[in-house]
């Protein structure tokens, strides 16, 4: 996500002077939320577990929740790039490439095949 994207969507905020409403209780909620009505753009689906004639409904959806991310971050003071970085390196960690490769197991039961 570029800056220019941030920017875009803090100004949105910030026009309609709704940051005094943006605290970090209700945006977790709003996350949440939001982030419940992409899984129901799946409801009911059984095996169909793809895209296809879904894909409008996911980006409306997915859009409000980066959205709402965007406004959590900045709410706390968050880097976005930095946060993902130190979580994408944490999980590196906790599922190596030799164990984790091809695998859905959590990192508690990956077994390094190295071992």
């Amino acid at each position: 996500m570029t800056q220019e994207t941030i920017d875009q969507v803090l100004k949105f905020r910030d026009d309609r002077n709704w940051k005094q409403f943006h605290n970090p209780k209700d945006l977790a909620i709003s996350i949440s939320l939001e982030a419940a009505e992409l899984l129901e753009v799946f409801q009911w689906s059984a095996e169909d577990t793809g895209c296809e004639g879904r894909l409008d409904r996911i980006r409306e959806e997915l859009a409000d929740v980066l959205s709402y991310c965007i406004l959590m971050a900045d709410a706390c003071g968050l880097d976005l790039d930095e946060i993902i970085r130190e979580k994408v390196k944490k999980n590196a960690e906790k599922y190596p490439v030799e164990a984790a490769y091809g695998s859905k197991r959590k990192y508690t039961e990956l077994k390094n095949k190295a071992e």
